[in-house]
Protein backbone atom coordinates (compact mmCIF):
# COMPACT_ATOMS: atom_id res chain seq x y z
CA UNK A 1 0.00 0.00 0.00
CA UNK A 2 1.24 3.69 -0.69
CA UNK A 3 1.32 5.94 2.15
CA UNK A 4 2.09 9.60 1.74
CA UNK A 5 5.22 11.19 0.77
CA UNK A 6 7.75 11.25 -1.34
CA UNK A 7 8.33 7.54 -1.05
CA UNK A 8 10.38 7.04 -3.96
CA UNK A 9 14.12 8.32 -4.90
CA UNK A 10 15.79 7.58 -8.20
CA UNK A 11 19.39 7.03 -7.99
CA UNK A 12 21.33 8.77 -10.27
CA UNK A 13 24.73 7.71 -11.00
CA UNK A 14 25.94 11.96 -12.51
CA UNK A 15 26.10 14.17 -10.62
CA UNK A 16 24.48 16.80 -13.57
CA UNK A 17 21.98 19.34 -13.77
CA UNK A 18 19.62 17.17 -15.73
CA UNK A 19 19.44 14.66 -13.23
CA UNK A 20 18.91 17.02 -10.84
CA UNK A 21 16.19 18.98 -12.57
CA UNK A 22 14.75 15.29 -13.66
CA UNK A 23 14.08 14.74 -10.15
CA UNK A 24 12.42 17.48 -9.32
CA UNK A 25 10.14 17.28 -12.97
CA UNK A 26 9.02 13.72 -11.91
CA UNK A 27 8.87 12.97 -8.58
CA UNK A 28 9.33 16.33 -6.05
CA UNK A 29 6.77 18.23 -8.32
CA UNK A 30 3.75 15.83 -8.81
CA UNK A 31 4.57 15.04 -5.08
CA UNK A 32 3.37 18.87 -4.37
CA UNK A 33 0.78 18.67 -6.98
CA UNK A 34 -0.85 15.46 -5.09
CA UNK A 35 -1.55 17.89 -2.12
CA UNK A 36 -2.75 20.79 -4.25
CA UNK A 37 0.03 22.57 -3.74
CA UNK A 38 3.50 23.97 -5.37
CA UNK A 39 7.34 24.35 -4.68
CA UNK A 40 7.88 27.86 -3.90
CA UNK A 41 11.41 27.36 -2.75
CA UNK A 42 14.41 24.79 -2.47
CA UNK A 43 17.58 24.44 -0.57
CA UNK A 44 20.59 22.87 -2.07
CA UNK A 45 24.36 22.90 -1.48
CA UNK A 46 26.48 24.85 -3.92
CA UNK A 47 27.49 21.36 -6.37
CA UNK A 48 28.19 22.21 -9.83
CA UNK A 49 24.64 20.31 -10.42
CA UNK A 50 22.82 23.15 -8.71
CA UNK A 51 24.45 26.18 -9.76
CA UNK A 52 25.17 28.18 -12.67
CA UNK A 53 23.39 30.97 -14.61
CA UNK A 54 19.75 30.18 -15.78
CA UNK A 55 20.60 31.21 -19.08
CA UNK A 56 23.31 28.09 -19.49
CA UNK A 57 22.81 25.86 -16.55
CA UNK A 58 19.75 23.20 -16.81
CA UNK A 59 18.82 23.15 -13.50
CA UNK A 60 18.34 27.08 -12.33
CA UNK A 61 16.85 27.60 -15.89
CA UNK A 62 14.33 24.70 -14.84
CA UNK A 63 13.69 26.61 -11.47
CA UNK A 64 13.05 29.41 -12.93
CA UNK A 65 10.47 28.06 -15.35
CA UNK A 66 8.63 26.25 -12.92
CA UNK A 67 8.77 30.23 -10.42
CA UNK A 68 11.01 28.15 -7.43
CA UNK A 69 13.58 30.48 -5.85
CA UNK A 70 16.74 28.71 -5.03
CA UNK A 71 18.36 28.80 -1.60
CA UNK A 72 22.11 27.75 -0.87
CA UNK A 73 24.12 26.34 1.94
CA UNK A 74 26.61 28.74 3.23
CA UNK A 75 30.00 28.04 1.67
CA UNK A 76 31.86 25.54 3.78
CA UNK A 77 28.46 25.05 5.91
CA UNK A 78 27.05 21.92 4.84
CA UNK A 79 25.22 20.92 7.99
CA UNK A 80 21.95 21.95 7.04
CA UNK A 81 22.11 19.01 4.12
CA UNK A 82 22.40 15.02 5.17
CA UNK A 83 24.96 13.26 3.74
CA UNK A 84 25.57 9.43 3.55
CA UNK A 85 28.86 7.68 3.36
CA UNK A 86 28.81 3.63 2.80
CA UNK A 87 31.41 1.37 3.56
CA UNK A 88 30.91 -0.76 1.36
CA UNK A 89 29.22 -0.61 -2.31
CA UNK A 90 25.85 -1.95 -2.38
CA UNK A 91 23.98 -2.48 -5.54
CA UNK A 92 21.86 0.05 -7.08
CA UNK A 93 18.93 -2.09 -6.22
CA UNK A 94 20.03 -2.43 -2.76
CA UNK A 95 20.78 1.25 -2.41
CA UNK A 96 17.39 2.60 -4.06
CA UNK A 97 15.48 -0.49 -2.05
CA UNK A 98 17.55 1.12 1.67
CA UNK A 99 16.38 5.13 0.42
CA UNK A 100 12.52 4.38 -0.35
CA UNK A 101 12.26 2.48 2.82
CA UNK A 102 14.33 5.12 4.73
CA UNK A 103 12.18 8.24 2.87
CA UNK A 104 9.12 6.22 4.07
CA UNK A 105 9.79 6.02 7.61
CA UNK A 106 11.24 8.99 7.72
CA UNK A 107 8.73 10.77 6.26
CA UNK A 108 5.37 8.98 7.90
CA UNK A 109 6.35 6.85 10.55
CA UNK A 110 8.96 8.59 12.92
CA UNK A 111 8.14 11.92 14.34
CA UNK A 112 10.62 14.82 14.23
CA UNK A 113 10.79 17.07 17.85
CA UNK A 114 12.22 19.84 15.67
CA UNK A 115 10.76 23.59 15.30
CA UNK A 116 8.21 23.01 12.97
CA UNK A 117 7.13 18.96 13.08
CA UNK A 118 6.66 19.51 17.30
CA UNK A 119 5.57 15.56 17.89
CA UNK A 120 4.34 15.29 13.79
CA UNK A 121 5.98 13.31 10.96
CA UNK A 122 7.22 15.62 8.03
CA UNK A 123 4.11 14.22 6.48
CA UNK A 124 1.50 15.27 9.21
CA UNK A 125 3.30 18.77 9.48
CA UNK A 126 3.23 19.32 5.45
CA UNK A 127 -0.65 18.43 5.47
CA UNK A 128 -1.07 20.61 8.59
CA UNK A 129 0.91 23.40 6.66
CA UNK A 130 -1.43 23.89 3.48
CA UNK A 131 -3.28 26.74 5.34
CA UNK A 132 -0.02 28.54 5.89
CA UNK A 133 1.26 27.45 2.28
CA UNK A 134 -1.73 28.74 0.51
CA UNK A 135 -1.60 32.17 2.78
CA UNK A 136 2.05 32.24 1.26
CA UNK A 137 0.78 31.84 -2.40
CA UNK A 138 -2.30 34.30 -2.28
CA UNK A 139 0.40 36.58 -1.07
CA UNK A 140 2.98 36.24 -3.32
CA UNK A 141 0.22 36.45 -6.23
CA UNK A 142 -1.06 39.44 -4.87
Amino acid sequence: MRRGGINQCFLYITKMPITAADLLNDKVLPFFAEQGMSLIRILTDRGMEYCGKPESHGYPLYLALNDIEHTKTKVRHPQPMASANASTRPSCEELQLDVDNWLLDYNNDRTHQGKMCCGRTPMQTLINGKEAWHDKITTLNS
